[in-house]
């Protein structure tokens, strides 16, 4: 465990009920696809690494598949079993997982590995519970970033903070990768990964402002990481810049709508 994944561990502590109520939605949608990339369907035994609440996960038990899901947050443990009754939901932290060589015939990690601390390892422990032949399929926020993902920058930026004396835990850049489709068959090329596939996904997302404002209020990513920096009167300047950049990204009843986009890595374990 790195100390960047650590911080994580620490960040995601007790948020699942303002995720569900805020990212959750976001995150769901490229979810079909992944299961796609992955060759998921009837009777095929499926891990699900990160899974949050359970999305990706319910939607492999619908389409037939033997799912096993693990996360290391138990709030998140506790949602998924709501969720996603019929897999079965364990705790688990990348990059060791209690699982045996080969034990899966496909894995999805759906926006996990941008919140390992060695992506490299993380990946190749997915590597490992699938058995040769089986798929991988993940996926990451594209950089350059769409415009939902800029928002929170773009509110830090103008609230015009110095940077923090003490920096927060980053990913060492010898562990890193590009989030671009190059830079994704890059790191399935580190760990032996074939037929390798990336799937660039485009949409609007709509949401509460109330709700999306929700996430960073409580401490949850970029912009989150701030506001619990700051006094009462800092956390109103933040929403007012809010407010200011997303007025004109407002549906006539009054929803967020902005772009957004994600990449999906998928490839095999060779025979």
């Amino acid at each position: 465990m790195t100390e960047f994944d650590e911080y994580e561990r620490r960040a995601w502590r007790g948020r699942a009920a303002t995720y569900a109520r805020s990212f959750a939605l976001m995150c769901a949608y490229p979810a079909p696809a992944l299961l796609d990339a992955a060759g998921v369907g009837a009777g095929h035994r499926v891990l699900d690494v990160g899974t949050g609440p359970g999305t990706v996960a319910a939607l492999a038990c619908a389409r037939g598949a033997a799912v096993t899901a693990v996360d290391p947050e138990e709030s998140m443990l506790d949602a998924a079993r709501r969720n996603a009754p019929a897999a079965d939901v364990r705790h688990g932290v990348l990059p060791r997982l209690d699982l045996g060589d080969g034990a899966f015939d496909a894995v999805t990690a759906n926006f996990v590995l941008n919140h390992v601390g060695d992506p490299p390892a993380a990946l190749a422990e997915l590597r490992r519970v699938t058995r040769p032949g089986g798929r991988i399929a993940f996926t990451v926020w594209p950089y350059p970033l769409p415009l939902l993902q800029r928002l929170w920058g773009d509110v830090s930026d103008a609230l015009g903070l110095p940077a923090p004396q003490q920096p927060l835990p980053r990913v060492a850049a010898e562990v890193n990768f590009s989030r671009t489709p190059d830079g994704l068959r890059g790191l399935m090329e580190r760990v032996g990964l074939v037929d390798l596939g990336c799937q660039e996904l485009a949409w609007t997302h709509e949401a509460d402002p109330d709700d999306w404002w929700a996430a960073p209020a409580s401490g949850m990513g970029s912009l989150g990481k701030v506001l619990v920096t700051l006094p009462p009167e800092g956390v109103a300047e933040a929403r007012a810049h809010y407010e200011r950049l997303t007025a004109d990204h407002r549906t006539p009843a009054g929803r967020l709508a902005l772009p957004t986009g994600a990449l999906i890595a998928s490839g095999t374990v060779p025979r």
